[in-house]
């Protein structure tokens, strides 16, 4: 039983008889691999996740630690490198049990094991671990290669000389990066200074070839040559349960009544039932799958996507069973998920690459991939995490999003069940890396020339490093370069040329260690509005290097134009309801690989060419399709065929042309190679359309191909000019490349990378907008110097690593040499490959589906009329077609506007000939002079160019040209007297009546031809179907407030469809400010009762106003009556009274008056306290503090405790109120004169004496239980936590949030605070961005719902509205939101509690000062709005019982005499003493 290893590897008794008892037996990977590991070679082992080989890599080393301890030898040392910080931590726990059993199994033998001590060493290990680590090393060390780097830099350096075996784990996720290239001269710095011979152990999946990866291991020795590596490939392929599932019959048609209803789709916000997509069909078949398996782990493509399909599944199941997990998440957060997911506490976890390598995540048993892995690699590693476990099958489940995606799917299926991986490249001698290398190997020691370049090229990346090239980086980094031209270029080494050394300047070392790693610093570029002091929100710094000026790109709701795009910023204008491309991350995306997109083109070749059956039958058994998934892929497949006559494949590339729904040309080379190929194609595609004609070419690229816009192009572009000679594509791209910001921003984190630009200095960080400025000057300098490193390696990894520039020469040399046929096609519309291309439009509309409506109608309008049927299923274009348009076209189509009225004769005769047979009241609506109908009708019948005929039993009159046509295709009978030559038989000549009716009107149905024609609506529906056979017709739902289909011709659906655009862009204007003042009343429900008055609709009316800080009275006197009728303070005692509400003093007003901000009490500890006064000080604060400190008392138990006068504790106690220190259970004090009852000194019934006295409202001031406020927030939550509920409650209050709105709240922190919880809840659809407020900043949130609200108020109702408001009520906006108008005046308005502003359409027109004795004028005086202005001020008087003011100034001048005052005495104003007077009722 004891010796079940030792058959492969002579293991200690010990640790055999351990692993005896633990196992059955040794996995293949651990039997094939330890017996090199035991001969001390080099090894590879290949195996699948959960194959035993992070054990197989480790035994040995512990088998070789106890041998030694045993035989009290200093032991060597274990390292192990993984490129996951998480990974560590579980490697380090999962070797705690074979500790623990190897211990258990020595004393069973009677020996005493020397404990073996494990140490983590990762970026966030504390620094006493550290220290204590180079006190007394570890035996086995875990660590991540950039730890690894700096112990080599630093004293820890020593820990390494007793390393005799490293493990790279993982180490197929690091080979093919620079962060690799990075290990691997770490790894041969570990080499030199480790006093032993160095075991490599890696640890991969399976990769392709290994030969690569092994090489890359092992490195070189000091002769050049390979350092033999053994292969262990215990690869064999783990049994993947695959299936691709479309949970709708037909992707292209998702309003077909045929698809499943579901009975629990999940509503969208904002909208109604009728949106048409996938996502209701796939959020509950995925939830399904959730419920019916233990632990699920979902993987996305982007962390959009995860944070909205954890919410919608939350959403959906009533419950939390999703969680997203990504990169932008805390490390403390994500540990706390992944915990959550193990212990079996969360059902699913939502995640992008953040989970896919070998973490373990304890017995996942379900893995879900929402569209496309992308690659074959990425789809079996993350198929991989469930099944962890030895022999036990991996189950996973893949949705596709759109048809597009199938072939993909398919392809990507297919190969992982043969796991035909792609190849791995390792990147080949990255400079930038190297000379961070250089600096710090020298940064302790001098090194030779000689040696640096040996150890360079002992690394697999750098075995082609010539001595020149390693020169040329030595000059970078010792300044030969001119120093007065590179400035911002400090030496970082010394090199003594002349004894061929080179040692570190001073503060090398810690610069190499302060700036560690390859992984860049990635940021933000600030999108400003043009003034460029706007801020509109930021793009990602992997966007924008695509962007170009002109680019119409989406942030949020709005669509912006890119004016120009600086170091730090893109400067932005408004354009509405232009559609744009939705920003992306290039990080979170992934091109597909050349080698997988041979295998998609030879897919889908395969497939068209197969017999139907056995083409569905192949995608069931080879890619586990569902019969759904593999019907709808073989329909989209044909689709393409009937439109090109051939799909993109492996064989053929398809250049198509079209032209779009403005008229422009659009010029499509499809291919299914991937965007690495696609990207540099694209570019010098650009640059030879601008060199050769001039022409301007906007191009989008993806892995389907390339779509050029070309809008300067008159004749149709041939397909020619996509075919590039492949000699000449590289000088065309690096042309091209050296001018883009894909270049500057490769160049600037190249630069960091090699120590140029350093990221970090002692104790701060350079901010990426000063590390940008210089980068910006270096490139400009280097520019001029061919030969620096930096621009030579900014060249390479643009050309090499983010585009296949190889995989594209050979591509066009197939090409020209005829291997690959061209089929160059052009179509009317955009075929469904080409409809791909250009989804990411569709997306916008598809998948965001909190767009405001009128964005979603002007984007979705903005597509090609096929795009738009596969998008909504068919063409429903009935909730976008504008009514107005329609009713207006329609107009001008049947001669019924002014301008296309017939005048005389001929314009009667040619309205004849365009419209068809008309009755002469018909006639008669259609004339500039109706009366003239019959004189008109009569004068051409004497011509003969017009005839009148009977038809459908009333007398009609046509162009004589036409009697023909409607003998023949109606059986009308002509006139005597006609010329022959209008008698001739006509060919169709119903159909060319049709056609022309259609050409005529709007949408129209079968029953309105036929009722016309006086036809069956058999005969109408079979014209109409042949018409739209030929493309001359349309059929969908199509009338704005229709019901069924209707047809259309195309060319008046086109007109329809601009119009309605037009309208609809129009609409996503942004309001003028103007319109706030009249949403923000609406919004706050002001006068509008919506329930019954009592507590409840208190309660409705407290929630959005928690945490804002107003005058007591104010609460009672304004804001509360305005938003419910009948108000009663009854209402407000009765929540306070019972603990539901409380209030909190947010400082004093003078001395009697202060003001206070309610808050339910549950939401107190999340809102936080309002902004207050100082503590107060003085001799009495502490005494009354300590009275409270135990609980709430009434005023006799605080004057008890505190034992002074009462007047100095009362006046103390309201100066802790108005600190927001102290509150009270009831209001009442707040309504009460801020004075003390008069004192008495009765005794009570049991002989206590009482401390104050008196009734009335005076006693109110002391009425109810005192307490301090501190225990409210006792419980307080993170400061993000906070932000978040901050900036729910502020879109809840404002609708639309906007910079000055929250400014004007007075919110702690100001819009900086609550900026990144606002952008997290549009991450999540709880809100949306967007310029919706014209001149209020770029960067605006509103709630859903909230901006169409808006724009229903965009323009003034007929009859103007005319509201009184307070001028510090939260619902009027000026002086806060909005500036208020200027007039002029020297003392202008002002936000003060008791005046009174007159809104005119939400337009501020009068203001009325507290105390009523001063009104201004917010506009120029006109008698009319005036009069309607005071009449409702002196509604708002009179309506008041004991309201009374008395105005004696205007503008600043008396009011006698004042243009207002006739206007004031007509209102009802009397003439007194000081002014002109009014009173409410009863005064």
């Amino acid at each position: 039983m004891a010796t079940a290893p030792v058959r492969s590897a002579p293991f200690h008794p010990l640790v055999a008889d351990w692993f005896a008892r633990a196992f059955a037996g040794p996995t293949d990977a651990q039997r094939l691999g330890w017996p090199a590991i035991a001969a001390g070679d080099h090894a590879l082992i290949v195996a699948p996740t959960g194959s035993g080989k992070t054990l197989a890599a480790f035994l040995w080393g512990l088998n070789q630690l106890i041998e030694e301890r045993l035989r009290d030898e200093t032991a060597t040392r274990l390292l192990y490198i993984s490129p996951l910080k998480a990974l560590n931590y579980d490697v380090e726990r999962n070797l705690r049990g074979p500790l623990a059993g190897l211990a258990d199994a020595a004393r069973r033998q009677g020996l005493e094991l020397p404990e073996l001590s494990v140490a983590v060493r990762t970026g966030d290990t504390p620094q006493r671990d550290r220290a204590r680590m180079l006190r007394t090393p570890p035996d086995i060390l875990i660590t991540t290669p950039e730890s690894l780097y700096l112990l080599l830099t630093s004293r820890g350096i020593e820990m390494m000389q007793a390393a005799r075996t490293v493990i790279i784990d993982e180490i197929h996720a690091v080979a093919a990066t620079k962060r690799g290239a990075h290990l691997a001269l770490s790894l041969e710095r570990l080499e030199r200074a480790a006093d032993g011979p160095l075991q490599r152990i890696g640890l991969s999946a399976t990769q392709r070839p290994l030969s690569e990866v092994a090489q890359f291991l092992g490195g070189q020795d000091e002769a050049g040559a390979p350092r033999p590596v053994t292969i262990v490939d215990a690869g064999q392929r783990k049994e993947l349960d695959l299936q691709v599932i479309v949970p709708v019959e037909n992707m292209a048609d998702l309003a077909n009544p045929g698809a499943p209803v579901l009975d629990d789709p999940l509503p969208v916000a904002g909208d109604g039932a009728s949106r048409k997509s996938i996502w209701p069909a796939v959020y509950p078949a995925i939830l399904d799958l959730v419920r019916t398996h233990r632990s699920t782990l979902i993987f996305v493509n982007n962390r959009r996507l995860a944070e909205r399909l954890a919410l919608r599944l939350n959403e959906l199941a009533d419950a939390e069973v999703a969680r997203a997990h990504h990169g932008s998440l805390a490390a403390e957060q994500r540990v706390l998920i992944e915990e959550d997911l193990k212990a079996g506490r969360l059902p699913a976890l939502v995640a992008t690459s953040s989970l896919e390598l070998g973490i373990d995540m304890g017995a996942i048993d379900l893995v879900i991939q929402v569209e496309s892995p992308r690659s074959v690699a990425r789809g079996i590693q993350r198929v991989g995490r469930s099944g962890h476990q030895v022999g036990a099958a991996s189950t996973g489940r893949i949705f596709p999003k759109y048809r597009g995606d199938l072939l993909e799917c398919a392809a990507v299926v297919s190969r992982m069940r043969e796991a035909a991986i792609e190849e791995t490249r390792v990147p080949r001698l990255p400079l930038d890396v190297l000379a961070q290398q250089i600096v710090a190997t020298v940064a302790n020691d001098p090194w030779t020339v000689d040696e640096l370049h040996a150890l360079a090229r002992g690394a697999y990346p750098f075995s082609d490093l010539s001595r020149e090239q390693l020169e040329g980086v030595l000059d970078m980094l010792s300044g030969r370069y001119p120093s007065d031209e590179f400035a911002e270029l400090a030496p970082r080494v010394v090199w003594d040329r002349t004894e061929g050394t080179v040692r570190g300047r001073g503060g090398a070392r810690q610069l190499a260690v302060q700036n560690a790693g390859t992984i860049p610093d990635r940021g933000l570029f600030g999108v400003y509005l043009v003034d460029g002091n706007t801020r509109v929100g930021e793009l990602d710094e992997e966007m924008v290097y695509e962007a170009r000026t002109g680019q119409v790109f989406l942030l949020g709701a709005s669509s912006w134009r890119i004016e120009e795009i600086t170091r730090d910023r893109v400067l932005v204008s408004p354009a509405p309801g232009v559609p744009g491309a939705v920003p992306f991350w290039k990080g979170e995306g992934v091109g597909r690989p050349v080698e997988l997109g041979r295998e998609v083109g030879k897919l889908a070749r395969e497939l068209v060419a197969a017999r139907p059956d056995r083409a569905l039958a192949r995608l069931r058994s080879e890619s586990a399709f569902d019969e759904r998934a593999a019907t709808n892929l073989m329909a989209y497949l044909n689709d393409q065929v009937d439109a090109t006559g051939a799909v993109p494949s492996d064989t053929t590339v398809v250049v198509e042309r079209f032209r779009d729904e403005i008229g422009d040309w659009r010029l499509c080379v499809l291919t299914p190679f991937g965007a690495r190929v696609h990207a540099p194609w694209a570019m010098a595609l650009q640059s030879r359309l601008r060199d050769l004609g001039g022409m301007t070419a906007h191009a989008i690229w993806s892995d389907d191909g390339i779509a050029l816009h070309l809008p300067d192009a008159d004749d149709p572009p041939s397909g020619q000019i996509a075919l590039i000679e492949p000699g000449d594509v590289e000088d065309l791209v690096v042309g091209e490349l050296g001018s883009t910001a894909l270049f500057g921003a490769r160049f600037r984190e190249n630069a960091a990378r090699a120590l140029l630009i350093p990221r970090r200095r002692p104790g701060r960080r350079t901010p990426l907008w000063q590390q940008r400025l210089k980068s910006a000057s270096l490139l400009e300098v280097a520019r001029r110097y061919g030969s620096f490193p930096i621009i030579l390696e900014t060249y390479r990894e643009c050309l090499n690593d983010w585009f296949d520039l190889p995989a594209l020469r050979d591509l066009l040399r197939r090409i020209q040499s005829r291997e690959l046929a061209v089929v160059e096609v052009e179509t009317a519309t955009a075929s469904p490959f080409a409809g791909s291309l250009l989804f990411e439009y569709v997306a916008t509309y598809m998948y965001e589906d909190d767009t405001p409506a009128a964005e979603r109608r002007a984007t979705a309008l903005s597509l090609d009329r096929d795009l738009l049927r596969e998008l909504l299923g068919q063409d429903e274009l009935r909730d976008l077609i504008d009514a107005e348009a329609l009713e207006t076209l329609e107009a001008d189509l049947q001669g019924l506007s002014e301008r296309a009225r017939a005048r005389g004769p001929d314009g009667l005769h040619d309205l004849l000939r365009r419209l068809g047979d008309l009755s002469i009241a018909e006639v008669a609506d259609r004339l500039v002079a109706p009366d003239r109908a019959v004189e008109l009708l009569n004068a051409l019948r004497d011509e003969r160019r017009a005839a009148e005929v009977r038809l459908h039993g009333e007398q009609r009159w046509i162009a004589a040209e036409d009697t023909g046509r409607y003998r023949d295709g109606l059986g009308v009978m002509p006139p005597a007297g006609l010329p022959d030559a209008f008698l001739e038989p006509v060919p169709d000549a119903l159909r060319s009546l049709v056609a022309r009716y259609a050409r005529t009107h709007g949408p129209f149905t079968p029953h309105q031809l036929a009722e016309r024609f006086d036809i069956t609506p058999d005969r109408a529906f079979a014209e109409l179907s042949a018409l739209e056979e030929i493309g001359s017709l349309v059929r969908g739902e199509l009338r704005p407030g229709g019901s069924g289909r209707e047809w259309c011709d195309a060319e008046v659906l086109r007109r329809l469809r601009r119009a309605s655009l037009a309208a609809a862009r129009k609409e996503v204007e942004p309001v003028e400010a103007e319109a706030l003042g009249r949403f923000l009343p609406a919004w706050h429900r002001i006068d509008r009762q919506h329930q019954a008055p009592g507590v409840d609709a208190l309660r409705d009316v407290i929630g959005p106003l928690q945490g804002l800080a107003l005058p007591a009275k104010q609460w009672e006197q304004e804001v509360f009556p305005r938003r419910i009728g009948g108000y009663s303070p009854t209402w407000l005692d009765t929540l306070t009274g019972a603990g539901e509400v409380i209030w909190i003093g947010a400082g004093a007003m003078g001395r009697d008056a202060g003001r206070v901000a309610l808050y339910f009490r549950d939401d107190a500890v999340f809102l936080g306290p309002p902004p207050s006064d100082p503590p107060p000080d003085g001799p009495l604060v502490t005494p009354v503090r300590d009275a409270l400190r135990s609980g709430a008392g009434f005023w006799d138990e605080i004057v008890d405790a505190v034992d002074d006068a009462a007047d100095a504790i009362f006046a103390t106690l309201w100066n802790l109120v108005w600190a927001g220190e102290v509150t009270n259970d009831l209001w009442m004090p707040l309504r009460a004169p801020r004075k003390l009852p008069k004192p008495r000194s009765s005794r009570s019934r049991f002989g206590r004496r009482t401390a104050g006295g008196g009734g009335g409202a005076a006693h109110g001031a002391i009425a109810g239980r005192w307490s301090l406020t501190q225990r409210l927030f006792a419980r307080a939550p993170s400061s993000d936590e906070r932000l978040r509920a901050q900036a729910e409650l502020l879109l809840e209050r404002h609708g639309v949030v906007t910079r000055a709105a929250v400014l004007g709240d007075g919110v702690p922190g100001g819009f900086a605070g609550v900026y990144r919880p606002l952008s997290e809840l549009e991450t999540l659809g709880r809100c949306r961005r967007g310029y919706f407020l014209a001149g209020l900043g770029g960067a605006q949130f509103a709630m859903p719902g909230a901006v169409e609200r808006l724009r229903d108020l965009r323009d003034p109702e007929t009859d103007p509205v005319t509201l009184v408001l307070g001028a510090a009520d939260p619902a009027q906006p000026f002086g806060a939101a909005v500036p208020w108008p200027k007039r002029g005046t020297s003392r202008g308005p002002s936000r003060t509690f008791g005046a009174q502003v007159v809104l005119m359409d939400g337009a501020p027109a009068l203001y009325l000062e507290r105390g009523g004795k001063s009104l201004l004028t917010l506009r120029e005086p006109e008698p009319a709005w005036c009069r309607s202005a005071i009449a409702a001020l002196a509604d708002w008087v009179t309506t008041e019982r004991g309201r009374r003011v008395t105005i004696e100034r205007v503008d600043g001048a008396s009011v006698f005499g004042s243009p207002l005052e006739p206007i004031l005495l007509e209102a009802g104003f009397f003439s007194g003493l000081r002014g002109m007077e009014l009173r409410g009722e009863g005064s």
